[in-house]
């Protein structure tokens, strides 16, 4: 058997590098030696790209992982195997800016090289909050209040910005960076002095934030896994302890209870499943998204955001809502190599002369 010459993207210039270190990991450790040879590359926090030798087993830690060979160009990754010979397909584990909003994705259409997951569109409109609610009002998608502000606009007037939340949304809210993940720079407010402190943090992150009304409802979450003709896992549901689910809860504290499959109705699914397949679409979405909902008291389903690329360890939520579909976590990655082979392919057909 042939192997597949697989690249492996991850750190990254971003607040999320120590949560891709964790999935590269668990990824390597998953994959079939027998069908996939690993060219790990390694993108420091300052931005430089270095090779690491090629990956034939288990690896114990994440300082093994990142013993690293020497630094390379970004435009040689299709020329990254040892013998200079292109890899068949990139999978960039990168989550976050810089790695997740399309950056990378566009790199590696230019070099026309195959990669695993969504695409420039994709991946910069599930990145960025204020384009992705956008879309998602387009499409006819239920969704809270919210507004937005550039850091400039809120330095020219701060408190017009602080009374506009509390016009529009009231309290409680939730302050985000608008391109962010992994509950990076999130606060929850619940009066003016709070929203003072979250502005000034949320901005610490990223010239543009986001704004959201505050409302009680269990967060349901669905994934979504092909390309043109997606389908979707079960369904699971977050119990976190502390106010909300935030970054200490998710990869700190392990305060937070997965409860999978979520104990919803049969109807619920079916327009989760719905919702979430239109929401794939209006950002028009390849490989994965995980699709996370709020569903209040009254049986309303509100979709909160889709995340183009989603916690991926083995017991990250997306990895276990598709463990409880029957698809183990080393068949995903291997479906998920496939999707984006299958959509390169298919990009080939395209004429691009007259």
């Amino acid at each position: 058997m042939v192997r597949i010459k697989l690249g492996l993207l991850y750190g990254g210039k971003s607040a999320e590098h120590q949560v891709s270190l964790q999935t590269a990991l668990a990824v390597i450790n998953a994959l079939n030696g027998e069908k996939f040879e690993v060219h790990p590359v390694y993108i420091t926090e300052n931005g430089e790209w270095i090779r690491g030798e090629i990956i034939e087993g288990k690896v114990q830690g994440v300082e093994e992982l990142t013993l690293t060979e020497k630094a390379i160009s970004p435009t040689s990754l299709s020329t990254l195997s040892q013998e200079g010979e292109a890899v068949d397909v990139v999978f960039p584990l990168l989550h976050g800016p810089n790695g997740e909003d399309g950056t990378v994705q566009g790199m590696l259409e230019l070099l026309n090289v195959p990669y695993v997951g969504n695409g420039v569109l994709g991946s910069a409109a599930g990145m960025d909050k204020v384009i992705m609610k956008n879309l998602f009002a387009q499409a006819g998608l239920k969704q809270v209040k919210y507004v937005h502000f550039l850091k400039v606009d809120w330095k020219n007037n701060e408190d017009a910005a602080y009374k506009e939340v509390e016009q529009e949304l009231g309290y409680p809210c939730f302050v985000k960076p608008a391109n962010l993940g992994s509950s990076v720079g999130i606060n929850k407010c619940t009066n003016r002095e709070e929203l003072v402190n979250a502005f000034e943090e949320a901005f610490q992150f990223d010239r543009k934030i986001i704004v959201e009304e505050g409302i009680t409802a269990r967060e349901v979450e669905i994934g979504v896994l092909g390309n043109d003709a997606p389908s979707c896992s079960v369904v699971g549901e977050i119990v976190a302890k502390t106010d909300f689910y935030d970054y200490k809860s998710k990869y700190q504290d392990g305060d937070t209870a997965l409860i999978i499959p979520a104990e919803i109705s049969e109807e619920t699914y079916a327009r989760m499943e719905e919702e979430a397949i239109k929401a794939f679409k209006a950002i028009d979405g390849s490989g994965l998204v995980r699709a996370d909902f709020f569903l209040t008291k009254d049986g309303s389903l509100v979709i909160n955001e889709v995340n183009t690329m989603p916690g991926f360890t083995p017991f990250s939520m997306f990895p276990l809502l598709w463990e409880h579909k029957g698809v183990p976590y080393s068949e995903l990655i291997e479906k998920l190599v496939e999707l984006g082979m299958e959509r390169h392919a298919e990009k080939q057909q395209i004429k691009h002369t007259m």
